[in-house]
């Protein structure tokens, strides 16, 4: 089964500005094991449920071309709207029916999506567009592990943001879950005897509060209870945003805090 629940034009201008870019940690392990697996040139990269292109972009500097593929034209669309990325062109299609012939991406990945894939049809595509020796890279953040920290309230911010998870999980899908078990299923049904899955890699950014909050706008759990009652769900964007600056004892939303989050990796290589 194919999901598509980021396809709403709102939802997409909130995922452009708040969601993240992966960070440089997760970019080096990625390129540093295609150039081991594969060496260069680096010709094609495929990045599957680009969303708003954060990904792609972050590919562009060491590629010939990129392509970013989703299914949400609102997505692409903002996507398309940043400037500067000539090398990068986006399309709408899905992870399970490629526009590519045989044998001819460097590099297929998907940042925060392969999670939303059918499994078995996302494989059989990525054994037949991959070059001899193209890599696969799934990437993406286990959130029931992230941390905040801001001087000595770092724990009750930490409870905070468990609260209003907690008040989602009736509207989490299932597929969530299995982005937090970091795709061990999808892991064991890659094909190729090439392959590894990187666990805990730690990150810590700062954050402002206000982005925060945008943050857990972009959930798909969020735009689930906020399609079913609108009035409650910004109601609990608000309050959340103000019980984090009376616990910091703040009054500006854009005070940074410290945020910890655990990325993982995915990576398969085809073999000759």
């Amino acid at each position: 089964m194919t999901y598509r629940l980021f396809e709403g034009k709102d939802h997409a201008s909130v995922y452009q500005k708040y969601r993240f870019t992966p960070p440089d940690e997760l970019k080096n392990i990625v390129l540093q094991y295609l150039h081991k697996k594969k060496g260069q040139p680096h010709v094609l990269a495929v990045d599957l449920g680009c969303g708003t292109g954060q990904n792609s972009r972050l590919l562009a500097p060491h590629f010939q071309e990129v392509v970013g593929i989703d299914v949400s034209e609102c997505q692409l669309e903002e996507a398309r709207a940043v400037s500067g990325y000539p090398n990068i062109t986006y399309r709408q299609g899905m992870a399970e029916e490629l526009p590519f012939p045989d044998g001819s991406v460097d590099l297929l990945t998907a940042a925060s999506a392969a999670h939303w894939f059918d499994q078995s049809r996302f494989l059989d595509e990525a054994c037949r567009v991959l070059k001899p020796r193209g890599c696969l890279a799934l990437l993406s953040f286990s959130d029931t592990n992230t941390r905040l920290c801001y001087q000595d309230c770092g724990e009750r911010l930490n409870c905070i943001y468990k609260e209003v998870k907690q008040v989602l999980l009736p509207y989490t899908n299932h597929q969530v879950a299995v982005c937090d078990g970091k795709l061990k299923e999808l892991y064991s049904a890659i094909p190729f005897p090439d392959k590894e899955r990187i666990e805990r890699i730690r990150v810590s950014s700062s954050i402002s509060v206000r982005n925060l909050v945008g943050f857990i706008e972009s959930f798909s759990m969020f735009q689930g209870y906020k399609k079913r009652d609108p009035r409650t769900a910004e109601d609990l964007l608000l309050n959340t945003q103000k019980r984090f600056l009376e616990e910091m004892g703040v009054t500006s939303p854009d005070t940074e805090i410290k945020q910890e989050l655990e990325y993982f990796c995915v990576l398969a290589s085809k073999p000759i």
